[in-house]
Formats: C-alpha cells, structure tokens, sequence
C-alpha cells in the first residue's frame, strides 16, 4: 500500500486529523565477502565503491519498507518527519544498523 511520506511535518492539501505515535524501519547489514573484497580494493586505490553503495541503498529501501508497514499496522495513512540514522554496532563484524523513522499519522483533505 503507497502511502504519503515527507521529510516535512505537513502535506500540502492535508491536515492531520490524528497522530498515531512513532514507527520506525531498523535494519542490520553487514558486507557479503564479495562486497568486502571489493571494497577492500577500492580503498587501496581510491573512488567510488559501488558495491558499498548498493548494499548500502538496499538496506535503506528496506527499513523504509518496514516503516511504512508498521504505520499501515497501526492504521496511518500517511507518515510525516521521515529521517534516517545509521551506526555501527559491530565493527569486527563491519555491521551496520540503519534506523528509519517518522511519525504515523491520518491525514484529511483540506475543507475550503
């Protein structure tokens, strides 16, 4: 289900009628080998790392997949304030956690 969300704390045309709390997407990744050796690599020589850059897309698309389900859950049809966080939680391991949250909320057109 595509619902509205915005990095803003309004939508254009809406008002909300009702907050429903907080609701987040939390994700850990950590490199395959293969994106680690070449990742390797690419820090020896320098530039882009590819590899890192799509693992690393992946894993937002999914914590912003699970943000959404949770507001749908609780029965919001839309979610304002979108942010991301990412940290490291284990470094031998290269993982990564990257947190997506907002606020769950319904929203109502507008009455002129």
């Amino acid at each position: 289900m595509a619902i509205p969300v915005t990095t803003t704390f309004t939508i254009e045309g809406y008002r909300i009628a009702m907050y429903l709390g907080v609701v987040r997407g939390i994700i850990v990744r950590a490199p395959t080998i293969a994106q680690g050796i070449m990742g390797g690599l690419k820090s020896i020589i320098g530039g882009r790392i590819g590899a890192y850059t799509e693992m690393c897309e992946q894993t937002r698309q999914q914590a912003y997949e699970l943000l959404v389900d949770h507001a749908v859950a609780l029965g919001a049809n839309a979610i304002v304030g979108l942010r991301y966080d990412a940290s490291e939680i284990a470094s031998r391991a290269n993982a990564t956690e990257v947190l997506c949250y907002g606020t769950a909320v319904v929203i109502e057109p507008e009455r002129p």
